[in-house]
């Protein structure tokens, strides 16, 4: 018997805006979630295709003694030099939303009427027309600067360079569907993800297979 696809839904945003914690809450609400970053873990580990292609463009400067790539090393290369991070990014996304569509394939296998991506670059790869609604996670970009410095143990300079490889959050929350800003306390960020999960279960019953207008 065939069944209809779930709602596609992705969520976006910048780095260090909060979307790993919005994805938690969204799974622990039992909402299929992916995680696009995990996807390029794997796909950069020892003896993949990909991790095979990234250090025979990038030298073995990149690579790690297990055999996949070295992140941090292969993250000096890229976010300095904007035509390496083009050559990255042509090596990789192709890889990574080939593994989103059999995700959001075997979600509609098995029933569910919803499903959640998590995908940072969704706008600048330009990938949003394959999803019927987009979630923007959003906070001011000095906290974002905060954030990285703390998580990833960034110089100010660093984590700014890894912010200008991205869109400004602005620009991706003025095209998004729905808007999700973590300014605040970990209590009020949940209050805004159970709001907008229930307009997307709402969605996810009537939609009509055209993309949602926010």
């Amino acid at each position: 018997m065939s069944r209809s696809r779930p709602l596609r839904v992705a969520l976006t945003g910048g780095i260090a805006t909060g979307k790993s914690h919005v994805r938690a809450k969204l799974a622990r609400s039992g909402v299929p979630t992916l995680d696009a970053d995990a996807i390029v873990h794997e796909l950069l580990g020892p003896g993949t295709a990909v991790t095979s292609a990234v250090v025979e463009r990038f030298g073995q400067s990149v690579a790690r003694p297990d055999g996949g790539v070295d992140r941090r090393a292969l993250g000096r290369i890229v976010f300095a030099d904007d035509r390496a991070r083009a050559a990255l990014e042509a090596i990789v996304h192709p890889a990574v939303y080939e593994r989103i569509a059999a995700w959001l394939a075997s979600q509609a296998e098995s029933g569910a009427s919803l499903a959640v991506a998590d995908i940072p670059l969704l706008y600048e790869t330009g990938r949003e027309g394959e999803f019927d609604a987009v979630v923007a996670v959003a906070c001011d970009t000095g906290r974002q600067v905060e954030r990285l410095m703390a998580r990833d143990g960034l110089p100010e300079a660093a984590a700014r360079a890894r912010l200008d490889a991205q869109w400004p959050i602005e620009r991706k929350v003025a095209r998004a569907d729905f808007v999700i800003r973590t300014d605040g306390t970990f209590e009020d960020t949940d209050r805004q993800v159970e709001d907008v999960l229930a307009r997307l279960r709402s969605l996810a019953l009537s939609r009509s297979g055209f993309r949602v207008q926010g």
